[in-house]
Protein backbone atom coordinates (compact mmCIF):
# COMPACT_ATOMS: atom_id res chain seq x y z
CA UNK A 1 0.00 0.00 0.00
CA UNK A 2 1.38 3.25 -1.24
CA UNK A 3 2.13 6.03 1.74
CA UNK A 4 -0.37 9.09 1.76
CA UNK A 5 1.36 12.20 0.12
CA UNK A 6 2.69 14.68 3.30
CA UNK A 7 2.88 18.06 2.45
CA UNK A 8 4.67 18.51 5.21
CA UNK A 9 7.84 16.28 4.91
CA UNK A 10 9.66 18.59 2.35
CA UNK A 11 9.26 21.76 4.20
CA UNK A 12 10.41 19.57 7.89
CA UNK A 13 13.60 18.19 5.83
CA UNK A 14 14.59 21.29 4.53
CA UNK A 15 14.45 22.68 7.56
CA UNK A 16 16.26 20.09 9.33
CA UNK A 17 20.18 20.67 9.94
CA UNK A 18 21.15 17.19 8.82
CA UNK A 19 18.96 16.54 5.76
CA UNK A 20 21.34 17.37 2.90
CA UNK A 21 19.62 19.67 0.58
CA UNK A 22 22.46 19.96 -2.18
CA UNK A 23 23.84 16.60 -2.24
CA UNK A 24 26.38 17.42 -5.13
CA UNK A 25 28.31 19.81 -2.85
CA UNK A 26 29.17 16.70 -0.49
CA UNK A 27 30.74 14.66 -3.51
CA UNK A 28 34.30 13.57 -2.84
CA UNK A 29 33.64 14.83 0.96
CA UNK A 30 31.33 12.15 2.74
CA UNK A 31 33.14 11.39 5.45
CA UNK A 32 34.66 14.96 6.28
CA UNK A 33 30.44 15.75 6.10
CA UNK A 34 30.18 15.13 10.07
CA UNK A 35 31.34 16.56 12.85
CA UNK A 36 33.77 13.86 13.84
CA UNK A 37 35.83 11.29 11.35
CA UNK A 38 34.34 7.92 12.25
CA UNK A 39 33.75 5.09 10.15
CA UNK A 40 30.81 5.84 7.43
CA UNK A 41 27.96 3.41 7.60
CA UNK A 42 24.83 3.74 5.03
CA UNK A 43 21.46 2.81 4.75
CA UNK A 44 20.08 2.25 1.13
CA UNK A 45 16.39 2.54 1.38
CA UNK A 46 15.36 4.05 5.03
CA UNK A 47 12.03 3.69 4.54
CA UNK A 48 10.46 5.02 7.68
CA UNK A 49 13.64 5.20 9.57
CA UNK A 50 12.92 2.53 12.06
CA UNK A 51 16.34 0.74 11.57
CA UNK A 52 18.01 4.28 11.94
CA UNK A 53 16.48 5.91 14.61
CA UNK A 54 18.35 2.62 16.80
CA UNK A 55 21.43 2.14 15.33
CA UNK A 56 22.65 5.71 14.69
CA UNK A 57 21.43 6.50 18.63
CA UNK A 58 22.92 3.12 19.79
CA UNK A 59 26.19 3.68 17.43
CA UNK A 60 27.49 7.46 18.04
CA UNK A 61 30.95 6.09 17.50
CA UNK A 62 29.45 5.79 14.13
CA UNK A 63 28.47 8.09 11.32
CA UNK A 64 25.33 7.08 9.16
CA UNK A 65 24.09 8.25 6.17
CA UNK A 66 19.85 7.59 5.32
CA UNK A 67 18.69 7.20 1.97
CA UNK A 68 15.76 6.93 0.49
CA UNK A 69 14.08 7.77 -3.00
CA UNK A 70 10.62 9.60 -1.45
CA UNK A 71 10.44 12.99 0.91
CA UNK A 72 7.19 11.86 2.26
CA UNK A 73 9.17 8.84 3.65
CA UNK A 74 11.82 10.35 4.11
CA UNK A 75 9.82 12.95 6.28
CA UNK A 76 8.18 9.98 8.31
CA UNK A 77 11.88 8.77 9.32
CA UNK A 78 12.97 12.22 10.25
CA UNK A 79 10.40 12.32 12.81
CA UNK A 80 11.54 9.06 14.32
CA UNK A 81 14.73 9.40 14.39
CA UNK A 82 14.60 13.08 15.52
CA UNK A 83 12.18 11.37 18.45
CA UNK A 84 14.69 8.85 19.29
CA UNK A 85 17.80 11.61 19.69
CA UNK A 86 15.80 13.31 21.92
CA UNK A 87 14.41 10.80 23.81
CA UNK A 88 18.27 10.22 24.52
CA UNK A 89 19.32 13.42 24.87
CA UNK A 90 21.68 13.15 22.20
CA UNK A 91 22.74 15.32 19.37
CA UNK A 92 22.41 14.57 15.88
CA UNK A 93 25.67 14.70 15.01
CA UNK A 94 26.29 11.30 13.43
CA UNK A 95 23.93 11.28 10.97
CA UNK A 96 22.55 12.64 7.60
CA UNK A 97 19.73 12.18 5.90
CA UNK A 98 19.68 12.53 1.79
CA UNK A 99 16.61 12.16 -0.75
CA UNK A 100 17.83 10.18 -3.88
CA UNK A 101 17.54 7.66 -6.68
CA UNK A 102 19.45 5.25 -5.62
CA UNK A 103 19.81 3.56 -8.85
CA UNK A 104 22.22 6.58 -9.85
CA UNK A 105 23.94 5.90 -6.20
CA UNK A 106 27.07 5.70 -7.94
CA UNK A 107 26.65 9.49 -9.01
CA UNK A 108 27.47 10.81 -5.24
CA UNK A 109 30.63 9.93 -5.38
CA UNK A 110 34.02 10.95 -6.44
CA UNK A 111 35.93 9.02 -8.98
CA UNK A 112 38.42 8.29 -5.91
CA UNK A 113 36.18 8.53 -3.31
CA UNK A 114 36.72 5.14 -1.03
CA UNK A 115 34.43 6.10 1.95
CA UNK A 116 31.65 3.07 2.79
CA UNK A 117 32.58 1.04 5.69
CA UNK A 118 29.00 -0.99 5.63
CA UNK A 119 25.95 -0.74 3.35
CA UNK A 120 22.65 -2.38 4.98
CA UNK A 121 20.07 -2.90 2.59
CA UNK A 122 16.66 -3.59 4.73
CA UNK A 123 13.81 -5.62 2.48
CA UNK A 124 14.13 -3.66 -0.47
CA UNK A 125 11.55 -4.20 -3.38
CA UNK A 126 11.99 -7.62 -4.55
CA UNK A 127 11.16 -6.52 -7.99
CA UNK A 128 9.35 -10.22 -9.03
CA UNK A 129 9.36 -10.03 -12.42
CA UNK A 130 11.98 -10.45 -14.71
CA UNK A 131 11.97 -7.35 -17.01
CA UNK A 132 11.64 -5.31 -13.58
CA UNK A 133 14.93 -7.22 -11.81
CA UNK A 134 17.33 -4.91 -12.88
CA UNK A 135 15.98 -2.57 -10.50
CA UNK A 136 17.14 -4.94 -7.55
CA UNK A 137 19.52 -3.06 -4.92
CA UNK A 138 21.49 -6.45 -4.94
CA UNK A 139 21.82 -6.41 -9.06
CA UNK A 140 25.18 -6.89 -10.27
CA UNK A 141 24.59 -3.31 -11.65
CA UNK A 142 24.13 -1.74 -8.43
CA UNK A 143 26.79 -3.72 -6.42
CA UNK A 144 29.51 -2.47 -9.29
CA UNK A 145 28.54 1.14 -7.97
CA UNK A 146 29.28 0.22 -4.66
CA UNK A 147 31.96 -1.38 -5.18
CA UNK A 148 33.89 1.78 -6.38
CA UNK A 149 33.01 3.81 -2.80
CA UNK A 150 33.48 0.82 -0.70
CA UNK A 151 36.39 0.42 1.47
CA UNK A 152 38.27 -2.97 1.20
CA UNK A 153 36.98 -5.20 3.65
CA UNK A 154 33.47 -3.48 3.54
CA UNK A 155 30.70 -5.36 4.22
CA UNK A 156 26.76 -5.51 2.92
CA UNK A 157 24.19 -6.28 5.62
CA UNK A 158 21.31 -7.55 3.57
CA UNK A 159 17.53 -8.94 4.89
CA UNK A 160 14.61 -9.72 3.34
CA UNK A 161 11.39 -11.82 3.73
CA UNK A 162 11.49 -12.99 0.30
CA UNK A 163 13.34 -16.13 -1.12
CA UNK A 164 13.77 -16.01 -4.48
CA UNK A 165 15.11 -12.51 -4.09
CA UNK A 166 17.46 -13.57 -1.22
CA UNK A 167 18.50 -17.05 -3.53
CA UNK A 168 19.03 -14.65 -6.66
CA UNK A 169 20.79 -11.91 -4.42
CA UNK A 170 23.19 -14.69 -3.46
CA UNK A 171 24.08 -15.29 -6.96
CA UNK A 172 24.55 -11.63 -7.44
CA UNK A 173 26.92 -11.17 -4.33
CA UNK A 174 29.25 -13.79 -5.70
CA UNK A 175 28.96 -12.85 -9.67
CA UNK A 176 30.38 -9.18 -8.22
CA UNK A 177 33.19 -11.06 -6.16
CA UNK A 178 31.94 -10.48 -2.98
CA UNK A 179 32.18 -12.84 -0.13
CA UNK A 180 29.55 -13.89 2.01
CA UNK A 181 30.57 -14.00 5.53
CA UNK A 182 27.48 -14.89 6.81
CA UNK A 183 24.11 -16.26 6.21
CA UNK A 184 21.01 -17.68 7.33
CA UNK A 185 17.68 -18.31 6.39
CA UNK A 186 15.78 -17.92 9.94
CA UNK A 187 17.46 -15.08 11.15
CA UNK A 188 15.47 -14.71 14.54
CA UNK A 189 16.48 -18.45 14.88
CA UNK A 190 19.93 -17.71 14.50
CA UNK A 191 23.36 -16.98 16.97
CA UNK A 192 24.01 -13.29 15.08
CA UNK A 193 23.58 -11.52 17.99
CA UNK A 194 23.10 -7.71 16.26
CA UNK A 195 20.38 -7.88 14.74
CA UNK A 196 17.94 -3.97 14.61
CA UNK A 197 14.14 -4.86 14.11
CA UNK A 198 12.89 -2.86 11.55
CA UNK A 199 9.10 -1.82 10.53
CA UNK A 200 8.93 -4.55 7.76
CA UNK A 201 11.17 -7.11 9.41
CA UNK A 202 8.15 -7.22 12.53
CA UNK A 203 5.22 -7.18 9.95
CA UNK A 204 6.37 -10.34 8.24
CA UNK A 205 7.58 -11.56 11.32
CA UNK A 206 4.39 -11.39 12.83
CA UNK A 207 3.05 -13.20 10.07
CA UNK A 208 4.96 -16.35 10.53
CA UNK A 209 7.70 -15.25 7.37
CA UNK A 210 11.26 -16.30 8.31
CA UNK A 211 13.64 -13.37 7.83
CA UNK A 212 16.75 -13.90 5.47
CA UNK A 213 20.07 -12.30 6.56
CA UNK A 214 23.83 -12.22 5.19
CA UNK A 215 26.66 -10.34 5.57
CA UNK A 216 28.30 -10.04 1.65
CA UNK A 217 32.11 -8.21 1.98
CA UNK A 218 33.91 -7.11 -0.38
CA UNK A 219 37.27 -8.46 -1.40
Amino acid sequence: MRMRNKPWARPELEACPYFIKEPEKNRGHWTESFKKKQPFYIELGCGKGGFMAQAAVKNTDINYLAIDLEYKMLGVARRKIAKAYEENNLSADNILLLAYNIEKIGELFDENEIAADRIYINFCNPWPRKKHKKHRLTHPRQLVQYQKFMKKGAQIHFKTDDDELFAESLDYFRECNFEIKYITYDLHESDYQHNIMTEHEKMFSDEGIKIKFLIAEKI
